[in-house]
């Protein structure tokens, strides 16, 4: 992928950014980077791994989201400033990305106990399993979900933390078409310098059938603007994770992973 098509999707993804309040159509998108509808939708699927429409959605979403737990913005200010110019229609597609409706994750977000459920399919023996770093191999506490889309939405079929780089496992993974998404937060000295990088991989499609061992190594790199936007799911991961970290401390030492 050449570097002028990368510059064109970016100018695309920041003119979703910038203008996400409006009424935004794919010919506006591609008209903005001076292509044709057809090459814009193709192109930037080539580089980000999602279609323009989904992606703006997941911006939209995630804005939505923020506003929600941070704001007391009602929710037709909200619809109206993520670019939806009809309650029911955002509520609708706010409800079936996220498993819930915007009042009920308000409400949950106020009581710190968010739990966007999503159904999945029976557990199998299938494992998925391997190498995760980064190149830089500073210590990061790395986060890994399943989840059934690319752009991650709900809690994840299955999910690990990891204290550092090394192996991980996700056993009893459900058989499905699914997407690995993989998150390493700042370490703790990059916080003390003010830094919030994060560091991400996505492995997707990944097709499970009952019984089967895949094995696939992640490196992980700095996130991007063209990198899907990861809503607040990756912080389930983290979430559900980490409890189950604290679960089984028993006075020694942190066992180096957990799992979901």
């Amino acid at each position: 992928m050449s570097d002028s098509t990368e510059r064109a999707v970016l100018r695309a993804v920041v003119l979703m950014r910038d203008q996400l309040g409006e009424p935004l159509t794919m010919d506006d998108l591609a008209r903005s980077v001076m292509f044709s509808r057809f090459h814009f939708t193709r192109v930037f699927q080539r580089v980000t791994g999602v279609a323009p429409s989904r992606f703006l959605t997941a911006m939209r979403l995630h804005r939505a989201k923020h506003l929600l737990t941070t704001t007391e913005f009602t929710i037709a200010h909200i619809c109206a400033h993520v670019g939806y110019s009809s309650v029911g229609t955002f509520s609708s597609r706010f409800s079936r990305r996220v498993g819930m409706s915007p009042t009920r994750f308000r409400s949950l977000a106020q009581h710190g106990a968010i739990e966007p459920g999503r159904a999945t399919s029976q557990p199998s023996q299938a494992r998925i399993s391997g190498q995760v770093w980064t190149r830089d191999n500073v210590p990061r506490l790395i986060y890994v979900g399943l989840f059934a889309e690319r752009v991650p939405q709900g809690r994840p079929a299955r999910c690990t933390v990891l204290d550092g780089s090394g192996r991980y496992e996700l056993d009893a993974v459900p058989a499905g078409t699914w997407s690995l998404v993989v998150q390493a937060g700042p370490s703790s000295q990059d916080r003390c310098e003010g830094s919030t990088a994060t560091y991400v991989c996505t492995r997707s499609p990944i097709t499970v059938s009952r019984g089967i061992e895949i094995k696939t190594d992640l490196e992980l790199k700095p996130a991007r603007a063209l990198d899907p936007p990861l809503h607040r799911a990756l912080v389930e991961v983290r979430k559900h994770a980490l409890s189950a970290l604290t679960v089984e401390l028993t006075g020694s030492e942190p066992p180096s992973a957990a799992r979901c």
